[in-house]
């Protein structure tokens, strides 16, 4: 069996104690810290900045996966690398020149992952999927935690697993949105290499046993 990287989201954290949050993730099998930024405009709610990151960039030593739930990434993307980003995952409806923000990614030593809400469809992407290092597929509207998975979604797992076979390309696949207990194995079954966890994984109701 692959191994499976758990990201647990520190959206569903307590965000008056981020360090404890980062322990936390260490020591229950985590191997990925996903980082929701929100701006108010892509998504409606407003979440945290560079100058947190930052800040806790010096509490952990696992990879820093900066999801942009922002309008225009493109503009900000140095300031992300600079904080302590270590992957560096962008919509694809927020951006029209995807081609040109991944080289520019790559250029400042990053990995890049480009993200599909579920309204999304993957051919929309399918130009990307040679360039990019991480496909991010949303299962429920991006947001808000704790919503339920939207069962059409996880198709779009399975068409980026054939994908990626039929060109010979290494991406991995990320699936965000009500992964929990009951939804954990279809994600999983359907390909993904990453799993991303929010309320179910802070509120100790993901049971994890991947290794």
């Amino acid at each position: 069996m692959k191994n499976i990287q758990l990201a647990p989201s520190l959206l569903s954290a307590d965000l008056a104690d981020l360090k404890g949050a980062l322990q936390l993730v260490k020591d229950n099998g985590g191997q990925v810290v996903h980082i929701d930024v929100m701006d108010g405009r892509f998504v409606p709610q407003i979440t945290y900045g560079q100058p947190v990151i930052k800040s806790m960039r010096p509490l952990s030593d696992l990879p820093f996966d900066v999801h942009l739930m922002i309008e225009h990434p493109e503009e900000q993307i140095e300031t992300w690398a600079e904080c302590g980003a270590d992957w560096i995952t962008f919509h694809h409806e927020a951006c029209v020149h995807s081609h040109r923000l991944v080289q520019k990614i790559h250029s400042l030593g990053k990995k890049a992952g480009i993200s599909i809400v579920p309204s999304t469809p993957v051919a929309a992407i399918k130009e990307m999927l040679e360039y990019v290092d991480l496909v991010l597929v949303m299962t429920v509207n991006p947001g808000f935690g704790g919503q339920k998975l939207i069962p059409s979604c996880v198709k779009k797992i399975q068409e980026l697993v054939k994908l990626r076979s039929e060109l010979n390309l290494n991406y991995m696949i990320s699936v965000d949105g009500g992964v929990n207990n009951d939804t954990l194995k279809t994600v999983i079954d359907a390909g993904a290499d990453v799993v991303v966890s929010g309320s179910a994984f802070f509120t100790g109701k993901l049971k994890w046993e991947n290794s």
